[in-house]
């Protein structure tokens, strides 16, 4: 079996954040929606259920959003841009770094772009996920310009790629 086809083979889309991932960025934004959530995974207090369609609703202030993988991504991608240049919102955004992709481009390098260190292991996970993760920032009123960094979200993060968290081309 390929990277490819392993990368891509879960049937589960809707992973759930973890807490010490999450934590770390709501203290620095005071997230106030969580866009795509089920009550046991939310992460805010207002949140929208997938019966409530996250993608259908007004998205306004503080958003966090780890949205379902898949083929859906690109328009979660999309609505946070639309939602940041009207001014109603500033969305944060867990995706898979998916550079080859036109939302990536269309969208992502607009915003605040922070690459992940390491691989994030998702709540019920036994393992990391197979392939890299970013936090795409579109600030309210974005001003189209792009920012890109890597960024170490995790205490002692050295040790934890010693420990598992390389990717199959990092040495």
């Amino acid at each position: 079996m390929s990277y490819t086809e392993i990368a891509g083979s879960s049937e589960k889309h809707d992973w759930e954040t973890p807490k010490e991932l999450f934590d770390a960025l709501d203290a620095e934004f005071h997230f106030q929606t969580d866009l795509c959530a089920v009550p046991s995974t939310a992460k805010c207090r207002r949140f929208f259920t997938p019966n409530e369609n996250g993608l259908s609703q007004q998205w306004t202030g503080m958003c966090w959003a780890n949205p379902p993988y898949g083929n859906q991504i690109p328009k979660w991608v999309e609505k946070a841009y639309r939602s940041a240049c009207e001014g109603h919102a500033t969305v944060v955004l867990l995706i898979p770094a998916r550079t080859d992709t036109r939302w990536f481009h269309n969208f992502c390098v607009a915003g605040e772009i922070r690459f992940l260190k390491g691989r994030v292991q998702y709540v019920g996970s036994k393992y990391p996920a197979p392939f890299p993760n970013m936090i795409v920032i579109f600030h309210a009123h974005l001003d189209p310009g792009g920012i890109m960094r890597s960024w170490d979200w995790r205490p002692n993060s050295d040790q934890l790629l010693m420990d598992g968290g390389q990717g199959p081309d990092e040495t």
